[in-house]
């Protein structure tokens, strides 16, 4: 009689090179050599510390364990051991959780690599500055990510860096001190949170600084920007609840771009402090809601600017909640300002066209971009721009000696006639008042003088001009 445990074991390897194999089913997938099912149990592959696994000789393409020490699937491919789900990884990658994962404080700094991307991942708090060296540090969700300081200054150096989608906050302290004496260095920080700081601190002598949707809250004062070449800063949100001055400029700047976003003032506080006269080649500050309880959200300028208004003609500035400050809204008026019913007065001697001055005295009033020359009733463009403006006079004026003679007014731009403003009076006698207007539509350039001219068009000898009121507007 047939041995029966050779015939079950020849039966099986029969069996296995022949079929498929189910455990927990007996219909395995016909596309599986091997088919596992359970609804209570799970598969368990071979289970080994990192020595273990790293000691297996010669293994197989494909081979997978489960690394102990490193709570991870590992399969041997290519010559290597890949983690499982993480075969592709990025190289100078840390994932920060604490402190530790940075790199150890040398001279009282932590500095970081400039050629790694470290990730935030929760609330890190460090113990001494981050020098950022150009690294770039990202979270991954800005309200859960952060990165603090307590009672001291979370980013000190002279070098740039990006940052992104990361809450930074310095509880007592300070969130930048930073200082590119190179002028060099570019320094990015976008989708991010500051908060909850006595200071946002200081940037200085960048070459290009660039903010891209922050959110500020909770910091005691603002942040300084201090020569640098290029700031670009969108969308920026100030909140209600910091305090002091939000944004100070400093020094020499190439541009300043400041586009969208919005700063909430309360009273007392400034949203925009250019008090130092920074040297701005061009300012834009285009979008910018300004609200709030406080009376001015800008410390203006102390020279170079327009009464009422708060900065240079370098800059372009055109948000809700401050005076609009452009070229196209340059405008200006100058009037006559002695007694109405005496006016003054003027000797016309020829026909040669000569500005209506005589000895009046005047008033400019409503400059902007706009300067008072010549006595007064000269108003001279003080844009950037070369742009159109539309002028309108107006005059009332006697004039003697001078009965069946014809006088033309006319607005001269730079000492000559605007042709196209003529405005002609016929003198029927010694006491006839007439009322002249004056209109026209001139471009200017910066420099551009305007003034009011007369001209006698028919007779001779000397005639009195006498003037009662004159005044011009431009815009």
């Amino acid at each position: 009689m047939k041995n029966p445990t050779f015939f079950v074991v020849f039966f099986l390897t029969f069996y296995l090179s022949q079929a498929q194999v189910g455990i927990g089913t007996t219909s395995p997938d016909p596309s599986s050599i091997l088919d596992v099912q359970s609804t209570t149990q799970g598969m368990l592959a071979p289970r080994m510390s990192t020595a273990q696994r790293t000691g297996i000789s010669n293994p197989a393409e494909g081979l997978l364990v489960y690394d102990l020490d490193q709570g991870s699937f590992y399969y041997y491919q290519a010559g290597t051991w890949d983690q499982l789900g993480n075969a592709e990884k990025r190289n100078n990658y840390v994932l920060v959780k604490t402190e530790a994962d940075l790199p150890a404080p040398s001279g009282g700094v932590i500095t970081l690599d400039e050629n790694t991307l470290y990730e935030i991942n929760g609330t890190v708090v460090v113990s001494t500055p981050v020098n950022l060296n150009g690294a770039y540090l990202i979270g991954l969700d800005t309200n859960e990510d952060v990165l603090a300081r307590l009672g001291g200054t979370l980013f000190m150096g002279n070098k740039g860096g990006s940052i992104r989608n990361v809450t930074l906050s310095a509880p007592g302290g300070t969130i930048f001190d930073l200082d590119d004496t190179s002028n060099s260095e570019t320094f990015v920080l976008q989708s991010s949170i500051v908060a909850n700081s006595t200071s946002v601190g200081t940037i200085k002598g960048f070459s290009l600084l660039f903010f891209n949707i922050v959110q500020f809250a909770g910091n005691s004062d603002g942040i300084t920007y201090e020569n640098i070449d290029d700031i670009l800063l969108n969308n920026l949100g100030w909140l209600s609840s910091n305090s002091g001055t939000y944004e100070t400029f400093i020094g020499t700047f190439d541009l300043i771009e400041k586009v969208s976003g919005f700063s909430n003032v309360d009273l007392g506080d400034f949203g925009i402090d250019v008090s130092s006269n920074p040297t701005v080649n061009s300012g834009i500050i285009l979008g910018t809601a300004f609200t709030g309880t406080s009376t001015t959200f800008v410390n203006r300028y102390t020279v170079g600017s327009f009464t009422g208004y708060s900065f240079t003609k370098k800059w372009f500035v055109n948000c809700p909640g401050i005076p609009l400050e452009a070229d196209l809204s340059a405008s200006g008026n100058f009037y006559f300002n002695g007694a109405l019913t005496t006016g003054f007065t003027q000797t016309i001697t020829n026909g040669t066209a000569t500005e209506v001055q005589g000895n009046g005295s005047f008033t400019a009033n409503s400059l902007f971009r706009f300067n008072a020359v010549g006595g007064g009733n000269g108003l001279q463009y003080d844009g950037v721009k070369q742009r159109e403006f539309v002028i309108n006079a107006s005059l009332s004026v006697r004039v003697s000696n001078a009965p069946g003679n014809f006088y033309a007014f006319i607005v001269a731009k730079n000492g000559t006639l605007i042709t196209e403003s003529n405005a002609v009076v016929y003198i029927d006698n010694d006491s006839q008042i007439q009322n002249v207007a004056l209109n026209a539509s001139v471009s200017l350039a910066p420099g551009d003088v305007i003034e009011v001219y007369i001209q006698r068009l028919t007779g001779s000898g000397s005639d009195t001009l006498a003037v009662f009121s004159e005044n011009l507007s431009i815009r």
